[in-house]
């Protein structure tokens, strides 16, 4: 009974009116949502790209300069992916 009562409780609140998912309310769990997701993958892959070079630097110390400038490099055009892809996310919402 505990499952059934939102559904049961649906029809008279969309009768009302007070319905907090509509069309606007969908697009701003979905911005969210796909923000949040995108922000987690590009942590994720930046975090990688600092392990990697941490351990590259780690077994060859003569190449950390070329290692850093490397791992910088990929570690910005993560970020500007990711910046991206928040921004459509946003986009979505605002049009």
């Amino acid at each position: 009974m505990c499952i059934a009562a939102p559904v049961m409780a649906s029809d008279a609140a969309s009768a009302t009116g007070n319905r907090w998912l509509d069309d606007k309310g969908a697009a701003y769990l979905g911005a969210a949502i796909g923000a949040g997701l995108v922000i987690m993958g590009g942590a994720a892959g930046i975090g990688r790209i600092g392990s990697s070079a941490t351990e590259s630097m780690a077994r060859q110390p003569e190449a950390s300069g070329s290692i850093n400038g490397a791992a910088l490099i990929l570690a910005a055009m993560i970020e500007g992916a990711t910046l991206f892809a928040v921004v459509v996310c946003l986009l979505g919402v605002l049009k």
